[in-house]
């Protein structure tokens, strides 16, 4: 067969592999729906049983469903940064905290405890968009700071290690409140651990819009994405306005990233695992693997909440740690699976 034959042969069937992750990650999407809304504080406990109790529907409805899609869209969020972020540096290491808005939305989010004096995630509506604000005010302000060390987007490198510097310095000043303010680590403890137990319809609501927002913008700039993977001279000589569209691809990692924090706290390695998922199982273009990734990441969230509420019930562990624990051992298995087959080449 020739060459070209071949090569059409390979992507017609990456796309269908494609296609059938994006059927496998809804229909199992889909399930964990249903089972979060059946996994509540005594355990499992089958949703179809609430249809004549109204009292268990409105637990169902008010409390577990909103979780659970909330966990989804969150996921997505963290999911859809991480594939921008690993595409715009060019490093399959880079995850949606990389430009330091996670450490912006801790600072952030404890110099709003220090003045409010409250839990971040306190039952009072006026409080829980207090900290909200102060948590994305954080990071939007953390990943400006990024872009002023680093004199824009032009150089990626500078981009990647201003990120570094902001994220360093900023946690060390959050840790510095805490210091000071020992009253607010308890509560900082709780935002820093991740959590989705307190996400209502109007923190789902928020972070669907800004997912569509974010999913249209880096749809449309997905061709820069593919450019940069072949280098900056090649991306550059396709005509492509690199400034313009890294200040955009910029700004839809900071408002997906710092939209997931302010609603469910530091939630670690969904947004870096969810695109070495995708690409474990299919070779594309940034443009479907924007849309993968976003679903793997909310499929990825939501299991893992459903676990944090099941495993110990009636205690909850925290989702932040679970998917730590979990993303950690993935990549340690990555990494020791890529060794070996370095390995066996001689190499």
């Amino acid at each position: 067969m020739p060459a070209q034959g071949v090569a059409v042969t390979d992507i017609g069937r990456q796309q269908r592999r494609a296609s059938r992750l994006v059927g496998g990650l809804l229909l199992v999407g889909l399930l964990l729906v249903l089972v979060g809304a059946s996994v509540g504080s005594t355990g499992f406990d089958s949703v179809l049983n609430v249809w004549h109790d109204p009292l268990a529907w409105q637990i169902v409805w008010d409390i577990r469903l909103p979780r659970t899609l909330g966990a989804w869209a969150a996921g997505a969020l963290l999911g859809l940064a991480g594939a921008v972020a690993q595409g715009l540096f060019r490093n399959p290491l880079a995850d949606p905290f990389l430009l330091g808005s996670a450490s912006g939305a801790s600072l952030g989010v404890a110099l709003a405890l220090v003045l409010l004096g409250v839990s971040p995630f306190a039952a009072d509506w006026l409080v829980r968009v207090g900290l909200t604000g102060a948590a994305f005010v954080g990071a939007v302000l953390a990943v400006l700071l990024t872009l002023v060390l680093a004199r824009g987007v032009q150089h990626t490198l500078r981009l990647l290690l201003a990120g570094v510097i902001v994220g360093v310095v900023l946690g060390a000043l959050t840790s510095l409140v805490m210091l000071m303010e020992p009253e607010v680590m308890q509560s900082m403890q709780a935002f820093m651990l991740g959590s989705t137990g307190f996400v209502g319809w109007t923190s789902w609501l928020l972070m669907v819009a800004a997912w569509v927002v974010c999913s249209v913008v880096a749809w449309v700039l997905s061709p820069v994405l593919d450019g940069l993977s072949l280098g900056e001279a090649t991306a550059a000589s396709l005509g492509l306005p690199l400034a313009r569209m890294r200040v955009a691809l910029v700004a839809v990692l900071a408002l997906a990233t710092g939209t997931a924090v302010a609603q469910t706290g530091l939630i670690a390695f969904v947004g870096l695992a969810a695109p070495h998922l995708v690409r474990s199982v299919t070779k594309t273009t940034h443009q479907r693997l924007i849309v993968l990734s976003s679903l793997m990441g909310g499929v990825l969230l939501m299991g893992a909440d459903v676990l944090a509420r099941g495993l110990m019930a009636p205690q909850e562990l925290p989702v932040g740690v679970l998917t730590a624990v979990l993303g950690g051992g993935y990549l340690l298995w990555l990494m020791h699976r890529s060794t070996r087959s370095t390995a066996g080449t001689g190499l």
